[in-house]
């Protein structure tokens, strides 16, 4: 914002309040009302009035509060920025970053704890991606607000409070990385299922077993290539998130790397996310459907069972 007086910042209480999580604590002092900006609680409104902003020259970053709240503003999403770069044979761009926060674990009930990575992935125009660490929240959002097209930027409401070095260059929007060398079973993870994978690999290492731990960063665009490589050296792979197993974008990584690299399998893919249930409130029960490092744990066995 201090080099590029075109980002706009929108969204529920991100003004003085400084956010819900106090992701935007200070940019009301520093840039005022104008340029962040306090809407009312009306998702549809927000982001179809950012889709406007982005159209008219401005590089609006807007902030969904849940990610639950999809549903409400996904018009715009789905049929405007998603579609009309493209409809308008590219005299109109859109510029525009949808911040919004997702993750089980706090107990928030089944209306604010869902991870919908899979639907916006699956809508054409869309960029997806989804920070693991502080240096790719720092530079992926970075990249994402200076990018053409519109990026659906999903943070991990458990990573928050994290610290760390931020790097002196990032990694592109689309390139996965491997944050964890192994040789016998690949591990791929987004969001804070990277995290858990490491912590599995932790657990694992102690048993002689060599993990691999590919953070893939983005979903949209898909690093295929850094996937595969991985696959060809280890010939097991593990797909771990936190959404919902049944046809999730793990499903998708899953066909990927049947696809193209079939010949390099020793044992089928092998998912772990959470079961096709409403998230429950209750502490005991919520943490039994969270995937945890034993979870991940228990199914790289498996696969090297195999």
């Amino acid at each position: 914002m201090r080099v590029d007086g075109s980002v706009v910042f929108l969204g529920v209480d991100v003004g003085r309040g400084g956010g819900v999580f106090a992701v935007s604590r200070g940019l009301f002092e520093e840039f005022g009302g104008v340029r962040v900006r306090d809407t009312p609680i009306s998702e549809m409104g927000v982001v179809g009035a950012a889709v406007g902003a982005a159209a008219t020259g401005l590089r609006p970053v807007v902030e969904l509060m849940f990610m639950d709240f999809l549903g409400v503003c996904f018009d715009p999403l789905l049929n405007q920025a998603s579609k009309l770069r493209y409809m308008t044979g590219g005299l109109l761009g859109f510029p525009l970053v949808v911040r919004t926060q997702t993750g089980p674990g706090r107990s928030s009930g089944a209306q604010h704890s869902q991870c919908l990575e899979a639907v916006v992935a699956h809508v054409p125009g869309l960029k997806v991606v989804l920070p693991a660490s502080v240096d790719d929240a720092y530079w992926l959002m970075r990249l994402a607000i200076r990018d053409p097209d519109p990026v659906v930027f999903v943070e991990n409401r458990r990573l928050y409070g994290r610290k760390g070095v931020v790097s002196a260059e990032g990694l592109p929007i689309g390139r996965a990385r491997v944050v964890r060398e192994g040789s016998d079973v690949s591990v791929v993870a987004w969001s804070r299922m990277v995290e858990v994978g490491l912590a599995a690999a932790e657990l694992l290492a102690g048993e002689g077993m060599s993990v691999e731990v590919v953070d893939l960063r983005c979903l949209v665009p898909m690093d295929l290539e850094t996937v595969l490589a991985s696959v060809r050296k280890t010939g097991r792979v593990v797909v771990a998130h936190e959404a919902v197993v049944d046809f999730g974008a793990g499903a998708e990584v899953s066909a990927r790397v049947m696809e193209h690299a079939f010949d390099a399998l020793e044992a089928p893919v092998l998912r772990v996310g959470s079961p096709p249930v409403p998230l429950p409130f209750s502490p005991p029960l919520e943490n039994h459907c969270i995937p945890d490092e034993h979870t991940i744990a228990d199914a790289v066995v498996r696969v090297f069972s195999a």
